[in-house]
C-alpha cells in the first residue's frame, strides 16, 4: 500500500508494567480451565457459576492489559486503506461504500441504483481467511495436532485471526486494521448488563457461550500459550441483491432466519420487526406416565423425540408441524394412541399428525391448545417485569447499548409468548364450538395425500415405521421427567382436565406452576426438529 505499519503492541498505560510471573498467570488459567470444564451446575446455579467463571475471567484481563495489539487512530481511518487493498486484489468497489448509520454502525451505503439479483459484490478466494488459509499460515503444525481445531472451524480461524493481527507485514493486515476494537454481542456486555437476561428463554445461552469461549481460550492458552455463496468457476465470494435497492439506501445482507435471541447473542444486534423471532421450548412426555411406552411409539414412527427443544413462533401459526405432532400424540388418550399404532390405516395416519387440516379428535385438539395457552401464561409469569415495564425502560434517553439489546431481546420474547396464549385461546374457543356443535370430523383417505404433499413441506414428517411388538424393553427412548425449558414441570391445567375426565393425575400431572429461572433453555444452538 506503500504507507509504513502502524500496528504495534501497547505496553504502556495502567497496570501495564506491572510484572506478571508465568507461573501466577499459568495458575489462573488452570483455574479458569478447570471451573470452565466442570459438570453443568444444578438449576438455579448458572448465574452463580457465570459470576465465578467472569471473576477468573477478568484477573486474567487486568494481568494482561497493555498486551494487546492496537493501532493507532480510528477505525474509519483504515477504509480508504481498506478499499484500495480490495480493489488491488481483485474484489469489486464500485456501487456502494462504507458509511455510519448511527446507532446500526457502519454498513454499505449505495452510491448508484441497484437492481434485485444484480451481483454487485464479489470477493476473490486469496483474500478471504479460511481454515486452508490457517492450514498453510504458522498455525498449520497445531492444526495437523489438535482435534479441538480441527473439529471447530470457528476456533481455528479465531485463533488465525489473532496470529495475523500480531504480524505487520499480515496480507491481510489492511482488512484487520478496520476490524471494531471491540463488539455489542453478550461476550462483551458488563455484568449488570447480562443481569437484565435473567429469566429469559435465551439467558441460558448467553451464559453457556461465556463459559465456553472462557474454556477454549484458556485450553489455547496452555497447549499454545499465546449470505453468501462460493462461486467455484471465478474462484471468488459473491454478493447478490434481493431487493432493489436507491442510490445512498443502506445495503442489507441476510443471515438466515435466525431469532432475535440468536442475533444478540452472535451478532450483537437486535433486528426489530423480525418475521423470524422465536422462542425456544423443551418439552418430553414423562417416563413415568402409564402411557409413555404407547406415545413414545407413536412419536418415533413420526420421527419425533419424546423430548425434544421446540420453538413458538412470532407468526401464526405459532407452532410448526413438529410440534403440533408432538402435542396431538402429547394430549391422546389410550384409545387414540392404539388407533395410531394398530387401527385400520395407521400408517397413514401418522402422515397427518403434523398437519391442521385432519384433527385427531375435536377434545384432543381442545387439550392441545389448552396446554400451550396456559404454559404460555406460565412462562409469562417467571419474568421479573412486565411488557409494559420493558417499554418504558427502553425510552429512557440514557440507557447504554448492552442494556437496550438486553431489554429488547427480553420485551421480544414475551410478546411472542402473549401471542400464542392468546393464540391457544382462540384455538381452544373454536374447537369447543366445533365439539359443541357435533361438527363431523374430518377423515384423512389415501386420496388425501395430495393435500398432503401440496401443503407447507413443514407439515411433512420423516416417517420410521416399526412394529410395536418389535420394540424391546431395553430399546426404549430414554428421555427425562416431563420437562419444560429444562425444568420438571407438570403437564395438566384445571382446563384440560375439565375437558376431559378421563385423564388422569398420572397422565397430565398435577397443577402447580413450575418455577422457572435462568436454566430454562437447553445449551442448544439450533431449533431441534423444527
Amino acid at each position: 500500500m506503500g504507507k509504513k505499519s502502524r500496528v504495534k503492541t501497547q505496553k504502556s498505560g495502567s497496570g501495564a508494567n506491572t510484572v506478571v510471573s508465568p507461573k501466577e498467570m499459568m495458575n489462573l488459567i488452570s483455574e479458569l480451565l478447570q471451573k470452565c470444564s466442570s459438570a453443568a451446575p444444578s438449576g438455579g446455579k448458572e448465574w452463580e457459576e457465570y459470576i465465578q467463571i467472569r471473576g477468573l475471567v477478568e484477573k486474567i484481563r487486568k494481568k494482561q492489559k497493555g498486551l494487546s495489539t492496537v493501532f493507532d487512530g480510528n477505525r474509519e481511518d483504515y477504509f480508504p486503506d481498506l478499499m484500495c487493498w480490495a480493489q488491488e486484489n481483485g474484489a469489486s468497489c464500485d456501487g456502494f461504500t462504507v458509511t455510519d448509520f448511527g446507532t446500526e454502525g457502519y454498513g454499505l451505503r449505495a452510491t448508484r441504483d441497484i437492481k434485485a439479483e444484480e451481483l454487485f459484490l464479489w470477493i476473490p478466494r486469496k483474500m478471504l481467511m479460511t481454515v486452508e488459509s490457517a492450514q498453510n499460515s504458522l498455525l498449520g503444525p497445531l492444526y495437523g495436532q489438535d482435534r479441538i481445531m480441527q473439529a471447530m472451524g470457528n476456533v481455528t480461524l479465531a485463533l488465525h485471526l489473532l496470529c495475523e493481527r500480531a504480524s505487520p507485514s499480515s496480507f491481510w493486515l489492511p482488512y484487520i486494521r478496520s476490524l471494531p476494537q471491540e463488539y455489542d454481542t453478550p461476550l462483551y456486555y458488563q455484568q449488570d448488563d447480562v443481569q437484565l437476561l435473567l429469566g429469559t428463554q435465551a439467558v441460558q445461552d448467553v451464559l453457556s457461550q461465556y463459559k465456553n469461549t472462557a474454556r477454549q481460550y484458556a485450553y489455547f492458552y496452555k497447549l499454545v500459550q499465546i449470505t453468501t455463496g462460493y462461486n467455484l468457476e471465478d474462484d471468488r465470494c459473491e454478493c447478490v441483491a434481493l431487493q432493489d435497492y436507491k442510490e445512498n439506501e443502506q445495503i442489507y445482507i441476510f443471515y438466515g432466519t435466525r431469532s432475535n435471541a440468536e442475533f444478540v447473542i452472535h451478532n450483537g444486534f437486535f433486528f426489530q420487526d423480525n418475521a423470524h423471532d422465536r422462542v425456544k421450548i423443551k418439552l418430553g412426555v414423562s417416563k413415568s406416565e402409564r402411557l409413555y411406552a404407547m406415545k413414545a411409539e407413536v412419536l418415533a414412527r413420526a420421527g419425533i423425540p419424546a423430548s425434544c427443544v421446540f420453538a413458538l413462533h412470532c407468526n401464526e401459526p405459532p407452532i410448526s408441524a413438529q410440534l403440533l405432532a408432538f402435542l396431538r400424540v402429547f394430549c391422546m388418550t389410550e384409545e387414540e394412541l392404539k388407533d395410531y399404532l394398530l387401527g385400520d390405516g395407521a400408517i397413514n395416519k401418522i402422515f397427518t399428525l403434523g398437519n391442521s387440516e385432519f384433527p385427531v379428535s375435536w377434545e384432543n385438539e381442545i387439550k392441545l391448545w389448552t396446554f400451550l395457552e396456559n404454559r404460555a401464561a406460565l412462562l409469562l409469569k417467571t419474568y421479573k417485569t412486565t411488557s409494559e415495564d420493558d417499554r418504558s425502560f427502553l425510552e429512557k434517553p440514557d440507557l447504554s447499548l448492552h442494556s437496550r439489546l438486553a431489554v429488547q431481546l427480553r420485551l421480544a420474547e414475551k410478546e411472542i409468548l402473549e401471542k400464542v396464549s392468546a393464540s391457544g385461546r382462540d384455538k381452544r374457543l373454536h374447537f369447543q364450538k366445533k365439539l359443541e356443535e357435533g361438527a363431523p370430523l374430518p377423515h384423512f383417505e389415501e386420496s388425501d395425500i395430495a393435500l398432503l404433499e401440496n401443503n407447507d413441506t413443514d407439515a411433512k414428517l420423516p416417517i420410521i415405521l416399526r412394529k410395536l411388538e418389535e420394540v424391546e424393553k431395553g430399546d426404549e427412548l430414554q428421555v427425562e421427567e416431563p420437562l419444560l425449558n429444562g425444568e420438571k414441570v407438570s403437564f395438566g391445567t384445571e382446563k384440560i382436565q375439565q375437558v376431559s375426565r378421563d385423564v388422569t393425575s398420572e397422565q397430565m400431572g398435577q397443577t402447580e406452576a413450575p418455577e422457572l429461572s435462568a436454566n430454562r433453555t437447553e445449551d442448544i444452538p439450533k431449533e431441534n426438529s423444527e
